[in-house]
């Protein structure tokens, strides 16, 4: 872990639960949340990176770090999920909405299926993951939930319009949650990250080209990655952040 990140003492020993923990920003997060002595569990589907990532974590933190199977697509399934985290966690007060489907789909082609497919990934489990959670943060006294939305939707970004939407509406839902829930002490913000190269993206989306282009626009001339993310995370989920709610937090280089 970064000496950097190392602060933010009251996230030790606190109940965390992460969305997508298995791999790219979310396996960044696990890790960076577990180093600062918090009690993690993590969402995901992709059993053998994310058991690795449990194994290993686990071995080397002060707490182990707990994987949970669970497909967000499925409402019953995320309430079990949330359940079974502040359970095995003993409490439950920061909640970190990481996982996403960034699929690229053209206007032309994209069907009232895959529409919806998109938004109940990239939406609507925001929702009802952070509704699960809400009732064990008021039995800790409080809460922080922080959000992943995204700089795409800002760009005008043409070939994916169902993921642009989603993460638009993730700080529409972001504001609107934390109205509802500050006078019980649960603060929601969102984190808009830019181009963060990961495996993933290298391997699917992408091109040397398209890194450069992007390093070109930015500020800081660097390729951003997973780890960029983490501090800003750990301070809006710390007390270092007590004040702070309905608030979106880019990071991107300086790329808008």
């Amino acid at each position: 872990m970064n000496e950097d990140l190392m602060g933010h003492a009251d996230l030790r020993g606190r109940g965390v639960l992460i969305t997508g923990g298995g791999s790219g920003i979310g396996a960044a997060l696990v890790e960076g949340f577990a180093a600062h002595g918090a009690k993690v569990s993590f969402i995901d589907i992709a059993d053998e990176p994310s058991t690795a990532l449990a194994d290993r974590l686990s071995a080397i933190n002060d707490h182990p770090v707990q994987y949970i199977r669970a497909d967000l697509r499925d409402t019953d399934a995320i309430k079990h999920a949330v359940d079974d985290a502040a359970a095995s966690l003993g409490s439950l007060s920061v909640l970190v909405n990481n996982a996403a489907w960034d699929d690229r789909r053209d206007l032309d082609d994209i069907t009232e299926d895959y529409w919806d497919l998109s938004q109940a990934i990239n939406l609507k489990q925001v929702f009802f993951t952070s509704q699960a959670a809400v009732p064990h943060m008021r039995l800790a006294g409080g809460g922080a939930i922080v959000n992943f939305s995204s700089i795409a939707w800002m760009l005008n970004m043409g070939g994916m319009p169902s993921y642009t939407t989603a993460k638009a509406g993730i700080v529409g839902l972001t504001k609107s949650l934390a109205g509802r829930l500050g006078p019980e002490n649960i603060r929601v913000n969102a984190i808009l990250p830019g181009m963060i190269v990961t495996e993933r993206q290298k391997d699917l989306w992408l091109k040397d080209e398209d890194i450069a282009a992007m390093i070109g626009r930015q500020c800081l001339k660097r390729s951003l990655v997973a780890q960029d993310v983490v501090g800003p995370c750990l301070f809006l989920a710390s007390s270092a952040a007590a004040a702070i709610t309905a608030q979106t937090l880019v990071i991107d280089g300086g790329a808008i």
